[in-house]
């Protein structure tokens, strides 16, 4: 028997319309969801991939990436199937595109999830490899099972999710990396087959309405949102309405999937993006897919210093007081005062990838 979905309705013409993302799909008796892994059944939805992941990995959490939100810690990381958007350029396509039993070859229930990320030290779970919006019963469960160890919960996400779904959604969530794919209506209809809007609501209500912790991530892809144009006009979005401090990472594409006759992504892009954006008057932007040491270093906003200083994933420096401040001027640095107002130290976990079968555990 699946597992009960939440936010759906009956129409007029005897369909019922899954409601948890703006694609609103309506469906007959024994129909999936474009995501594949929401399904009418006797009358209801359904999610078919409750329990069930596409693998399990110890990641560093700039990897997600987060470089403001327990910086040099492990991740407890995982996936399942499926995806609500069409993205022909996706770099986890064999896990987004997936359908449903090919790739779900663990499982875990939420008590589980919680049990293994303590047991191996890691401060947080990340719902990520595919997007959590579409198995958001099963990442709301295990995250409530995760705070109940005082584990926290961190998003990876398209931010594709409908209005009353989301509110319950980041209720649970203490962090999120959201991916602000371009900055152009035509780029997400035609690459991506959803709508710029609706991602751009999803920050403003994160900004506004909640207490998660968030950055974004725009993959930087040659020809399709490059240019200076778009770069200056997603800078001064971001300022207006989300403010200087949310921060920023332009990564580097690589041909894959369907965009296979596309370039890589030259790093002289990714720094022209940064320079664009630290003009425009973002505090903290980075560079990422490539190394560039300065490019994912984190500077103090004042005195422009280096408090977090990064090779990779590896913390090379840290020059950030208990109270989350710059050490070398006391300017607070966002997003790093976690608990009690205190500033936890910098992790060791370095950039280790372990994978895990939590089956066998």
């Amino acid at each position: 028997m699946h597992h009960p979905g939440r936010y759906w309705h009956q129409t007029e013409d005897g369909r019922i319309q899954c409601d948890v993302c703006p694609r609103y799909c309506r469906l007959q008796e024994g129909q999936r969801g474009l995501c594949f892994v929401r399904m009418r059944e006797q009358d209801q939805i359904v999610l078919t991939t409750y329990g069930k992941s596409s693998g399990f990995c110890i990641d560093p959490i700039e990897k997600k990436p987060l470089n403001h939100f327990l910086p040099g810690t492990p991740v407890l990381s995982f996936g399942t199937a499926g995806c609500n958007l069409t993205c022909k350029f996706c770099q986890n396509w064999d896990i987004s595109k997936s359908r449903e039993m090919d790739r779900l070859m663990d499982q875990a229930s939420p008590d589980k999830i919680a049990q293994v990320a303590r047991a191996y030290g890691c401060p947080s779970v990340a719902y990520t490899y595919n997007d959590p919006t579409i198995f958001l019963e099963y990442a709301v469960d295990i995250a409530q099972a995760c705070h109940e160890s005082s584990i926290y919960s961190v998003a990876v996400t398209a931010g594709y999710i409908g209005k009353e779904a989301r509110k319950e959604f980041y209720r649970h969530m203490d962090a999120a990396n959201v991916d602000l794919k371009a900055f152009t209506e035509s780029f997400y209809r035609e690459l991506c087959s959803a709508s710029l809007g609706e991602v751009l609501d999803t920050l403003k209500y994160l900004k506004n309405e909640t207490s998660v912790w968030f950055e974004l991530t725009n993959l930087v892809i040659p020809t399709k949102n490059d240019s200076d144009r778009e770069f200056h006009e997603m800078s001064e979005w971001i300022l207006e309405h989300l403010g200087p401090d949310v921060p920023l990472h332009f990564t580097a594409f690589h041909p894959d999937f369907k965009l296979r006759d596309l370039p890589p992504t030259p790093p002289e892009t990714l720094t022209r993006a940064r320079s664009i954006a630290r003009e425009t008057g973002l505090h903290y932007v980075y560079t990422g897919n490539v190394h560039d040491k300065a490019g994912s270093s984190t500077y103090c906003p004042h005195c422009g210093r280096t408090v977090i200083g990064r090779d990779w994933y590896v913390l090379s420096d840290w020059h950030i007081t208990d109270r989350g401040e710059c050490a070398h001027c006391q300017t607070p640095i966002a997003g790093l005062a976690r608990e009690q107002g205190r500033c936890p130290g910098p992790g060791d976990w370095g950039a280790k990838r372990q994978p895990l079968q939590i089956s066998e555990i």
